[in-house]
């Protein structure tokens, strides 16, 4: 382990098919308002809206709503949500969803006792926070972000077209989550797939940026075998619970600090995907998807090793007679072939993105990589790759 590291993180996790009942012994750690955020109907269509209302109404909690978090969530909701904590003078925000409402939640958080923009200070500055922080809790309905358990929150600020995450400290970790596999079973099977690609592309912003051959890279790769053997299966059968269980519990461990320890990291494709979002607000792990093949064709000689070992240990790509750069490429090439085995779409117009874009995406992104320090140049032959 070549790096010094601090390892800290305070959510508790309640997981399983009686996850629930462990939200009145939570609430009761908290004061009486609560603002319940959410997305648009998903949850109301599953039952799950009225057993939490319920929940709630049983514990003597005043429920502010703030619902129709959009997928990509806007940095106008990120406000009106912070004007509802300060009037309703909220104790907890109870998020019900996926991972963007939980990252909405958290910026809510952040941003409700904040003096000045906190778009300005935290998503363009990155500023340390200086303000109150509003306790944040969620329920899953929907994998791959990690949300649930880090302090990530990725936000869109559409009046400037500029789509950005920060990873807060971790006070602002959701306190608890409830993850229940069985709330994930009426994802649509285009949302489901793009959470499984985004775990793995979580995986693959850790494992492919430097200190390789660590402990950490072992945990990594045993997490991608075990997503790759669910996923399978799940797209088979969505209401396995075994494998829907398998995955839930992937996302949350590629992304709560553990598989990155010791590890400097890449994160260079979720830069570009993230704008890529900010144009055409595609689904965030499609928009991975797509574009992480030829960006690891455009660096992998400078991490040659590494997508070696990715190749032999992951997809047991056999070495023999072979030179490692013919491996390497069977390694990104098996990674290719799972994303089409899932159902992913493989270029960027059939995600929405129009050819006027990528320059403007390409030069919108910040330069920087793992291996290869990215210029904009460069960025915008990957997604004239991928287009």
């Amino acid at each position: 382990m070549k790096y010094d590291f601090t390892f800290y993180n305070p959510t508790r996790i309640h997981f399983g098919k009686k996850a629930m009942e462990h939200l009145p012994e939570e609430l009761a750690n908290f004061g009486d308002s609560v603002l319940l955020l959410y997305g648009k109907n998903a949850i109301k269509k599953i039952g799950l809206y009225d057993e939490v209302i319920k929940i709630l109404n049983a514990c003597g909690k005043k429920v502010t709503e703030l619902g129709g978090i959009k997928p990509n969530p806007s940095y106008s909701q990120v406000l009106e949500g912070a004007r509802l904590v300060r009037e309703n003078k909220v104790d907890l925000i109870l998020a019900v969803g996926g991972g963007s409402v939980v990252d909405c939640a958290k910026a809510i958080s952040v941003s409700a006792y904040t003096e000045g923009d906190p778009w300005q200070k935290y998503w363009i500055e990155f500023q340390p926070l200086d303000s109150e922080i509003v306790p944040v809790a969620s329920i899953l309905t929907m994998v791959g972000t990690g949300s649930e358990m880090n302090g990530g929150s990725v936000i869109t600020n559409e009046d400037v077209t500029i789509k950005e995450g920060r990873v807060f400290p971790p006070e602002v970790n959701p306190k608890f989550s409830i993850l229940n596999p069985e709330y994930t079973y009426s994802v649509p099977k285009i949302q489901m797939v793009s959470g499984i690609f985004d775990i793995m592309s979580h995986l693959c912003e850790q494992y492919f940026s430097g200190d390789d051959d660590n402990t950490t890279d072992y945990l990594i790769e045993a997490v991608m075998k075990s997503l790759i053997n669910s996923a399978r299966i799940a797209i088979q059968n969505p209401e396995d619970y075994e494998a829907r269980s398998n995955i839930m519990w992937c996302a949350t461990v590629a992304l709560n600090r553990i598989t990155g320890l010791s590890k400097t990291q890449d994160w260079e494709v979720h830069g570009i995907e993230h704008q890529l979002g900010a144009y055409t607000d595609c689904p965030h792990g499609l928009g991975l998807s797509v574009i992480s093949m030829p960006y690891y064709r455009h660096i992998y000689k400078y991490g040659l090793h590494q997508f070696v070992r990715f190749a032999k240990n992951v997809w047991d790509v056999n070495g023999e007679g072979k030179s490692d750069d013919e491996i390497a490429l069977e390694g990104i090439a098996a990674l290719e072939n799972f994303s089409k085995e899932i159902g992913i779409p493989s270029t960027l117009r059939e995600l929405g993105a129009t050819e006027d874009m990528l320059e403007k995406i390409a030069y919108s992104v910040e330069e920087g990589g793992g291996y290869k320090k990215m210029t904009h140049e460069d960025i915008l032959a990957v997604l004239k790759e991928c287009f």
